[in-house]
Protein backbone atom coordinates (compact mmCIF):
# COMPACT_ATOMS: atom_id res chain seq x y z
CA UNK A 1 0.00 0.00 0.00
CA UNK A 2 1.45 3.39 -1.19
CA UNK A 3 -0.18 6.21 1.36
CA UNK A 4 -0.44 9.68 -0.56
CA UNK A 5 -0.60 13.24 1.34
CA UNK A 6 -2.99 15.82 -0.28
CA UNK A 7 -3.62 19.17 1.40
CA UNK A 8 -7.96 19.10 1.07
CA UNK A 9 -10.27 17.34 -0.19
CA UNK A 10 -10.35 19.54 -3.95
CA UNK A 11 -6.65 18.01 -4.20
CA UNK A 12 -8.65 14.50 -3.88
CA UNK A 13 -11.03 15.37 -6.43
CA UNK A 14 -8.77 16.90 -8.98
CA UNK A 15 -6.25 13.23 -8.60
CA UNK A 16 -9.42 11.23 -10.14
CA UNK A 17 -9.01 7.69 -10.18
CA UNK A 18 -5.52 6.05 -8.44
CA UNK A 19 -3.69 3.40 -9.37
CA UNK A 20 -4.37 0.30 -7.51
CA UNK A 21 -3.05 -0.14 -3.90
CA UNK A 22 -2.75 3.68 -3.11
CA UNK A 23 -4.69 5.45 -0.46
CA UNK A 24 -4.96 9.35 -0.05
CA UNK A 25 -4.91 10.77 3.20
CA UNK A 26 -6.44 14.81 3.89
CA UNK A 27 -3.60 16.40 5.69
CA UNK A 28 -2.76 20.46 5.74
CA UNK A 29 -0.88 20.41 9.03
CA UNK A 30 -3.40 20.47 11.84
CA UNK A 31 -2.39 19.39 14.94
CA UNK A 32 -4.64 16.33 14.47
CA UNK A 33 -2.98 13.71 12.38
CA UNK A 34 -5.28 11.53 10.20
CA UNK A 35 -5.37 7.91 10.39
CA UNK A 36 -2.16 6.24 8.13
CA UNK A 37 -0.50 9.71 7.98
CA UNK A 38 2.75 8.25 9.24
CA UNK A 39 3.03 5.57 6.56
CA UNK A 40 2.83 8.71 4.06
CA UNK A 41 5.88 8.09 1.54
CA UNK A 42 4.43 10.56 -1.48
CA UNK A 43 3.25 14.18 0.36
CA UNK A 44 1.80 17.03 -1.91
CA UNK A 45 1.56 20.02 0.83
CA UNK A 46 -0.46 22.85 0.03
CA UNK A 47 1.11 25.74 -2.71
CA UNK A 48 3.70 27.85 -1.14
CA UNK A 49 3.04 26.90 2.14
CA UNK A 50 6.58 26.58 3.62
CA UNK A 51 5.19 27.00 7.25
CA UNK A 52 6.08 24.80 9.93
CA UNK A 53 7.82 22.71 7.45
CA UNK A 54 10.02 20.39 10.12
CA UNK A 55 6.98 19.90 12.15
CA UNK A 56 5.12 18.72 9.24
CA UNK A 57 8.02 16.60 8.28
CA UNK A 58 8.40 14.65 11.13
CA UNK A 59 4.63 13.53 10.81
CA UNK A 60 5.78 11.49 8.37
CA UNK A 61 8.58 9.58 8.84
CA UNK A 62 8.23 7.00 5.71
CA UNK A 63 7.94 9.92 3.51
CA UNK A 64 10.22 9.39 0.17
CA UNK A 65 8.87 11.91 -2.07
CA UNK A 66 7.65 15.59 -1.57
CA UNK A 67 5.88 16.82 -4.61
CA UNK A 68 5.43 20.58 -5.36
CA UNK A 69 2.67 22.36 -6.65
CA UNK A 70 5.20 25.72 -7.60
CA UNK A 71 8.13 25.90 -9.54
CA UNK A 72 9.70 27.60 -6.82
CA UNK A 73 11.43 26.02 -4.64
CA UNK A 74 13.35 28.16 -2.45
CA UNK A 75 11.80 28.13 0.72
CA UNK A 76 11.88 24.05 1.24
CA UNK A 77 15.20 23.40 -0.64
CA UNK A 78 17.92 22.36 1.98
CA UNK A 79 15.54 21.13 4.52
CA UNK A 80 14.00 18.31 3.24
CA UNK A 81 15.50 15.30 4.93
CA UNK A 82 18.27 12.77 3.49
CA UNK A 83 16.63 10.17 1.45
CA UNK A 84 13.38 12.23 0.60
CA UNK A 85 13.18 13.65 -3.35
CA UNK A 86 12.02 17.13 -3.69
CA UNK A 87 10.00 17.55 -6.95
CA UNK A 88 8.76 21.04 -8.58
CA UNK A 89 5.84 21.65 -10.67
CA UNK A 90 8.28 22.98 -13.80
CA UNK A 91 6.08 23.05 -17.09
CA UNK A 92 2.29 23.44 -15.56
CA UNK A 93 2.85 27.32 -14.60
CA UNK A 94 5.09 28.52 -17.69
CA UNK A 95 2.10 29.12 -20.26
CA UNK A 96 -0.19 31.35 -17.70
CA UNK A 97 2.48 33.51 -16.25
CA UNK A 98 4.37 33.99 -19.71
CA UNK A 99 0.67 35.09 -20.98
CA UNK A 100 0.59 37.92 -18.00
CA UNK A 101 4.18 38.85 -19.08
CA UNK A 102 2.92 39.70 -22.75
CA UNK A 103 -0.22 41.09 -20.69
CA UNK A 104 1.86 43.73 -18.64
CA UNK A 105 3.88 44.74 -21.42
CA UNK A 106 1.75 45.59 -23.43
CA UNK A 107 -0.23 46.80 -20.91
CA UNK A 108 2.51 49.41 -20.14
CA UNK A 109 3.16 49.76 -23.88
CA UNK A 110 -0.09 50.83 -24.94
CA UNK A 111 -0.94 52.98 -21.95
CA UNK A 112 -3.56 50.59 -20.57
CA UNK A 113 -3.52 52.15 -16.59
CA UNK A 114 -3.93 55.68 -18.26
CA UNK A 115 -7.04 54.57 -20.34
CA UNK A 116 -8.12 53.23 -16.93
CA UNK A 117 -7.41 56.02 -15.06
CA UNK A 118 -9.26 58.32 -17.36
CA UNK A 119 -12.30 55.85 -18.04
CA UNK A 120 -12.59 56.30 -13.75
CA UNK A 121 -12.68 59.83 -14.55
CA UNK A 122 -14.85 59.21 -17.63
CA UNK A 123 -12.83 61.33 -19.41
CA UNK A 124 -12.20 60.58 -23.28
CA UNK A 125 -8.28 61.16 -23.08
CA UNK A 126 -6.09 59.94 -25.78
CA UNK A 127 -2.40 58.90 -25.46
CA UNK A 128 0.26 57.45 -27.43
CA UNK A 129 1.86 53.96 -27.44
CA UNK A 130 4.65 51.51 -28.32
CA UNK A 131 4.03 48.43 -30.07
CA UNK A 132 6.64 45.33 -29.67
CA UNK A 133 7.76 45.36 -33.52
CA UNK A 134 11.36 45.41 -33.49
CA UNK A 135 11.54 45.43 -29.48
CA UNK A 136 14.58 43.94 -28.08
CA UNK A 137 13.53 41.99 -25.31
CA UNK A 138 16.03 40.39 -23.21
CA UNK A 139 14.46 37.37 -20.52
CA UNK A 140 16.70 36.36 -17.59
CA UNK A 141 16.10 32.99 -17.17
CA UNK A 142 16.19 30.42 -19.89
CA UNK A 143 13.80 27.60 -18.57
CA UNK A 144 10.39 26.65 -19.16
CA UNK A 145 8.87 30.01 -18.03
CA UNK A 146 11.44 32.19 -20.03
CA UNK A 147 11.28 29.48 -23.13
CA UNK A 148 7.30 30.17 -23.26
CA UNK A 149 7.57 34.24 -23.03
CA UNK A 150 10.07 34.15 -25.48
CA UNK A 151 7.65 32.14 -27.97
CA UNK A 152 4.73 34.21 -27.65
CA UNK A 153 7.05 37.62 -27.92
CA UNK A 154 8.20 36.52 -31.48
CA UNK A 155 4.66 36.43 -32.58
CA UNK A 156 4.47 40.36 -31.84
CA UNK A 157 7.33 40.64 -33.81
CA UNK A 158 9.69 41.05 -30.94
CA UNK A 159 13.28 39.72 -30.41
CA UNK A 160 13.55 37.73 -27.79
CA UNK A 161 17.38 37.26 -26.26
CA UNK A 162 17.33 34.42 -23.56
CA UNK A 163 20.03 34.37 -20.84
CA UNK A 164 20.87 31.98 -18.12
CA UNK A 165 23.52 31.27 -15.65
CA UNK A 166 25.93 29.35 -18.03
CA UNK A 167 25.38 29.76 -21.95
CA UNK A 168 24.38 27.73 -24.41
CA UNK A 169 22.98 27.18 -27.95
CA UNK A 170 20.97 30.03 -28.60
CA UNK A 171 21.38 31.06 -24.82
CA UNK A 172 23.55 33.54 -23.33
CA UNK A 173 25.42 33.74 -20.08
CA UNK A 174 24.53 35.96 -16.83
CA UNK A 175 28.24 36.96 -17.31
CA UNK A 176 27.60 38.85 -20.53
CA UNK A 177 24.74 40.86 -18.87
CA UNK A 178 26.73 44.29 -18.97
CA UNK A 179 26.73 43.79 -22.73
CA UNK A 180 23.40 42.90 -23.21
CA UNK A 181 21.04 45.35 -20.78
CA UNK A 182 22.15 48.90 -22.47
CA UNK A 183 20.23 47.44 -25.74
CA UNK A 184 17.17 45.93 -24.06
CA UNK A 185 13.73 47.60 -24.81
CA UNK A 186 12.45 45.59 -21.96
CA UNK A 187 14.12 42.97 -19.32
CA UNK A 188 12.20 40.03 -18.25
CA UNK A 189 12.88 38.74 -14.74
CA UNK A 190 12.18 34.66 -14.92
CA UNK A 191 14.57 33.22 -12.90
CA UNK A 192 14.60 31.28 -9.52
CA UNK A 193 15.72 32.83 -6.36
CA UNK A 194 18.98 31.45 -5.33
CA UNK A 195 22.14 32.84 -3.50
CA UNK A 196 22.93 34.13 -7.14
CA UNK A 197 20.57 35.45 -8.28
CA UNK A 198 19.17 37.19 -4.69
CA UNK A 199 19.71 40.61 -5.33
CA UNK A 200 20.72 40.51 -8.75
CA UNK A 201 18.45 43.20 -9.94
CA UNK A 202 21.23 46.11 -8.12
CA UNK A 203 21.75 50.09 -8.79
CA UNK A 204 24.11 48.93 -11.45
CA UNK A 205 21.78 46.77 -13.02
CA UNK A 206 19.17 48.68 -13.33
CA UNK A 207 22.19 51.91 -14.82
CA UNK A 208 22.92 49.66 -17.36
CA UNK A 209 19.58 49.71 -18.97
CA UNK A 210 18.45 52.53 -21.51
CA UNK A 211 16.11 55.50 -20.60
CA UNK A 212 12.52 54.47 -20.44
CA UNK A 213 13.38 50.41 -20.50
CA UNK A 214 10.96 48.44 -19.19
CA UNK A 215 11.40 45.80 -16.14
CA UNK A 216 9.22 43.21 -15.74
CA UNK A 217 9.74 40.94 -12.54
CA UNK A 218 7.82 37.03 -12.35
CA UNK A 219 10.63 35.67 -10.81
CA UNK A 220 10.41 36.58 -6.95
CA UNK A 221 10.43 40.19 -5.31
CA UNK A 222 14.34 39.74 -3.44
CA UNK A 223 15.73 38.99 -7.57
CA UNK A 224 15.70 43.10 -7.16
CA UNK A 225 16.73 45.61 -5.00
CA UNK A 226 13.48 47.57 -4.14
CA UNK A 227 15.45 50.60 -3.02
CA UNK A 228 17.62 50.69 -6.24
CA UNK A 229 14.26 50.10 -8.26
CA UNK A 230 12.15 53.04 -6.75
CA UNK A 231 14.78 55.73 -7.34
CA UNK A 232 14.17 54.69 -10.93
CA UNK A 233 10.75 54.53 -11.70
CA UNK A 234 10.83 57.54 -9.21
CA UNK A 235 12.76 59.73 -11.17
CA UNK A 236 11.35 57.99 -14.24
CA UNK A 237 13.98 57.19 -16.08
CA UNK A 238 12.88 53.62 -16.06
CA UNK A 239 9.50 52.02 -16.10
CA UNK A 240 8.33 48.66 -14.17
CA UNK A 241 5.67 45.81 -13.62
CA UNK A 242 6.08 44.02 -11.22
CA UNK A 243 3.98 40.71 -10.09
CA UNK A 244 6.17 40.25 -7.30
CA UNK A 245 7.80 42.34 -4.67
CA UNK A 246 9.88 42.93 -1.79
CA UNK A 247 8.42 43.13 0.92
CA UNK A 248 5.29 41.27 -0.16
CA UNK A 249 2.59 41.71 0.37
CA UNK A 250 3.31 45.46 -0.44
CA UNK A 251 2.57 47.03 2.26
CA UNK A 252 -0.19 50.08 2.13
CA UNK A 253 1.27 53.32 1.48
CA UNK A 254 4.31 52.14 0.05
CA UNK A 255 5.66 54.74 -2.59
CA UNK A 256 5.70 52.00 -5.59
CA UNK A 257 1.87 51.87 -5.67
CA UNK A 258 1.78 55.73 -6.63
CA UNK A 259 4.32 55.27 -9.28
CA UNK A 260 2.81 56.48 -12.60
CA UNK A 261 5.14 53.96 -14.66
CA UNK A 262 4.56 51.12 -12.36
CA UNK A 263 1.94 48.46 -13.17
CA UNK A 264 1.59 46.01 -9.75
CA UNK A 265 -0.44 42.57 -9.64
CA UNK A 266 -0.40 40.25 -6.44
CA UNK A 267 1.60 37.42 -7.20
CA UNK A 268 -1.41 36.39 -9.39
CA UNK A 269 0.41 35.54 -12.72
CA UNK A 270 0.15 31.58 -11.98
CA UNK A 271 -3.97 32.40 -10.79
CA UNK A 272 -5.91 30.99 -13.86
CA UNK A 273 -8.78 28.53 -13.30
CA UNK A 274 -6.75 25.75 -15.19
CA UNK A 275 -3.67 25.77 -12.78
CA UNK A 276 -4.68 23.14 -10.47
CA UNK A 277 -6.24 20.43 -12.71
CA UNK A 278 -2.88 20.94 -14.78
CA UNK A 279 -1.21 20.26 -11.68
CA UNK A 280 -2.51 17.98 -10.00
CA UNK A 281 -2.06 16.30 -13.84
CA UNK A 282 1.41 16.51 -13.18
CA UNK A 283 0.66 14.69 -9.29
CA UNK A 284 -0.96 11.54 -10.69
CA UNK A 285 1.75 10.98 -13.30
CA UNK A 286 4.24 11.06 -11.06
CA UNK A 287 2.40 9.19 -8.53
CA UNK A 288 1.93 6.89 -11.19
CA UNK A 289 5.80 7.11 -11.88
CA UNK A 290 6.68 6.05 -8.01
CA UNK A 291 4.39 3.38 -7.45
CA UNK A 292 6.19 1.36 -10.54
CA UNK A 293 9.35 1.54 -9.53
CA UNK A 294 10.09 4.44 -12.42
CA UNK A 295 12.06 7.67 -11.85
CA UNK A 296 10.25 10.51 -11.09
CA UNK A 297 10.72 13.85 -13.47
CA UNK A 298 11.24 17.96 -12.12
CA UNK A 299 13.59 16.40 -9.64
CA UNK A 300 15.20 19.45 -8.16
CA UNK A 301 18.99 18.95 -6.98
CA UNK A 302 21.81 21.38 -5.63
CA UNK A 303 20.77 24.79 -5.94
CA UNK A 304 18.75 24.23 -9.37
Amino acid sequence: MTVVCVPDPDAVQLLGDLPEGVEVVVWNGEPDHPDRLGETTFWVPQVEDSRDLERKLAAMPELKVMQLLSAGVEDVIGKIPDGVQLCDARGVHGGPVSELVLTMILGVFRRLPTFVRAQERGAWEDAQGEDLVDKQVLIVGAGDLGEQTAKRLVGFGAKPVLVAHSARDGVHATSELPDLLPHADVVVLTVPLTPDTEGMVDAAFLAAMPDRALLVNVARGKVVDTDALLAEVTSGRLRAALDVVEPEPLPEGHPLWSVEDVLITPHAAGNVKESGPRAYALVRAQLERFVKGEDLENVVTGQY
